[in-house]
């Protein structure tokens, strides 16, 4: 059985206010209507119960789209947190995917849903209404943190009478919902840039939050996640799949990663430090098969070891059919695929990869590096039209299956948990900050990291000559590609945009072709200035 906390069902949280359209002006998106059955008012907190479960909420966020999971506006008795986007598009693991991974040599998919296909093709405009999501979901989930964050002070816990207890409990939750928050904050920072910054300070009502540049987003988010070492669970010490400090850490080693992309700054140094302190907090390397990381028992195979943020799943406590894994795992199932193989009741025809990430791997038709996980049967190489998914192979990365071959609770929904933060990445963060000439890590251990890495994927061992910037961008891919870093890691690179790393359909054309450097950031989508006219759009949009 997977964590207790998630049984206190976020999905029975039927409360007034949780669909917000997101058309207002306001600061905190109206999550609080004034009226006296509001979401988060001192009446529902007079349950000692309710801290925990909205802090179950905010965890549910990652996954579902509302509060009967996967919640559709169109249906009757169904409660998407965003007015006008249903549940299943509006997951927030589905629309990082989306974003990380469409535009990118690791992902395309075969399905024309609205402006879908210009995220396969990197042609998007502020109009995209899957960058709206995605921006709309960040925001809901940081107006979420905020009102629970001004609803759990120390006066207002006072006036409830809170047991000191309960107050201690709570302080941990505050700091977790305050890690939810950074987390947010950095994908809009990532993708979008420059965006506003609302915290529990800021009032309910009517306004317009004030934009920030990147740079004092991510001040921000650095500022935010030093704080929270002193108030975050040490390692290990939650529930399992709830955050305490060492996440914080990894949230912070990756901003400091990017720095140079957000801030015009490296701080390689700082990356390297804290990757060291990741690698020795108590998650160790999980030395099992690479495939247990990513099967439906992932949380108890021994994988788990090396989780240090999975977003959970489970086929019978989560109803997500259309979002999460139940997205991922069902769009990558088509053509002579046997979903029962799978774990699964059908496939949806949808995501395969392109040839020139199966190039990454040695030799395509061998099994030397176990990471290629390629279905080939009945699929073309390839990509002659995106729209037929046998054109590209098929990835089998994620199952639905236990690792012992057993069957999962069920079919439709799977059970398989999301590996957001990793301790294999943190070995290749920390090798690629020594690479990068931090003076603060050592070339051999940062060999030893990866060689490690290699070892359990059956690949050879490589050299200190070649643990160069080139082999490491390859290495991240192999090791983590479909875990929503691909985007990000090719623009560090110097990858995503321009000529220098060509794919097919890059830029729209079967062979592919360069595209503009505007478009290493995404547009802040059309409706959103609609709300706030005071937002400055990204140039080239």
């Amino acid at each position: 059985m997977k964590i207790s906390f998630k049984y206190i069902s976020y999905f029975l949280l039927f409360i007034l206010g949780l669909n917000l359209t997101l058309t207002s002006c306001t600061g905190d998106l109206d999550v609080t209507p004034k009226d006296d059955d509001e979401f988060l008012s001192d009446t529902f907190f007079q349950d000692p119960t309710s801290y925990k479960k909205v802090l179950a909420k905010l965890y549910a966020g990652l996954y579902v789209g509302g509060n009967d999971g996967d919640g559709d506006a169109a249906v009757p008795g169904k409660n998407p947190d965003i007015a006008g986007l249903g549940g299943d598009f509006s997951s927030y693991l589905r629309l990082l995917f989306v974003t990380q991974e469409l535009p990118t040599d690791e992902a395309i998919i075969a399905w024309s849903d609205g402006t879908l296909p210009t995220l396969n093709t990197q042609t998007w405009s502020p109009a995209n209404e899957f960058l709206y999501g995605t921006y709309s979901r960040a925001s809901y989930e940081i107006s979420l943190a905020n009102e629970f964050l001004r609803q759990t002070t120390d006066e207002k816990l006072t006036e409830r009478g809170v047991t000191a207890d309960l107050k201690t409990q709570i302080a941990t939750f505050r700091a977790e919902a305050r890690f939810l928050r950074a987390f947010s904050y950095v994908n809009l920072m990532d993708l979008f840039g420059n965006v506003p910054i609302t915290t529990e300070k800021d009032p309910v009502g009517f306004f317009y939050p004030v934009q920030k540049t990147r740079a004092e987003v991510f001040a921000f988010v650095e500022s935010e996640l030093k704080d929270l070492d002193a108030s975050m669970v040490n390692a290990k010490a939650n529930e399992y799949g709830r955050v305490d400090k060492v996440a914080a850490k990894f949230l912070l080693a990756q901003i400091y990663l990017n720095s140079k992309v957000y801030t015009g700054t490296e701080r390689n140094n700082e990356v390297a430090t804290l990757c060291s302190e990741i690698i020795n907090s108590g998650y160790t390397f999980a030395n099992v098969p690479y495939n247990y990381l990513f099967s439906a028992n992932n949380d108890r195979n021994g994988a788990q070891s090396e989780f240090i943020f999975p977003v959970i799943s489970d086929g019978n406590a989560i109803r997500a059919t259309g979002g999460g894994m139940s997205f991922i795992i069902h769009a990558s199932i088509g053509g002579s695929m046997d979903p029962a193989s799978r774990g699964m009741d059908g496939g949806w025809y949808g995501t395969r990869t392109r040839k020139e990430f199966v190039a990454l791997f040695p030799d395509a038709t061998a099994t030397a590096d176990k990471r290629g996980t390629f279905y080939r049967d009945g699929q073309n190489l390839d990509i002659n039209n995106v729209g037929t998914f046998t054109d590209g192979y098929a990835v089998t990365k994620y199952i639905n299956v236990n690792s012992d071959g057993s069957k999962a609770q069920r079919t439709d929904i799977p059970d398989t948990d999301f590996p957001m933060f990793r301790i294999s990445d943190a070995y290749l963060m920390y090798a690629e900050a020594v690479v990068r000439g931090a003076s603060t890590g050592n070339l051999g251990t940062a060999l030893g990291y990866v060689n490690q890495i290699r070892t359990r994927a059956g690949a050879a061992n490589i050299s200190t000559g070649e643990l160069t910037l080139d082999f490491l961008l390859a290495e991240r891919g192999r090791e983590l590609f479909w875990e929503c870093h691909r985007r990000t890691d090719l623009i560090r690179f110097g990858k995503f945009t321009g000529g220098s790393k060509i794919w097919q359909w890059k830029g729209g054309t079967m062979n592919g072709t360069a595209t503009e450097s505007f478009r290493d950031l995404m547009p802040i989508p059309a409706k959103t200035i609609q709300a706030n006219p005071t937002l400055k759009q990204n140039p080239g949009y």
